[in-house]
């Protein structure tokens, strides 16, 4: 029983990291989008 719960703690964290990971991506991805318009609005001026 503790080798099965060690188990699913393990896959857990590793999920976890991985949706981490995802979010990090995301935020990334929306922090070049907002530097490339910005930069495209500073030109028009």
């Amino acid at each position: 029983m503790l080798r099965l719960t060690a188990l699913i703690a393990a896959l857990l964290m590793l999920t976890a990291c991985e949706t981490v990971k995802g979010a990090g991506k995301d935020l990334e991805s929306a922090g070049s989008t907002i530097t490339r318009e910005a930069a495209k609005m500073q030109q028009k001026f």
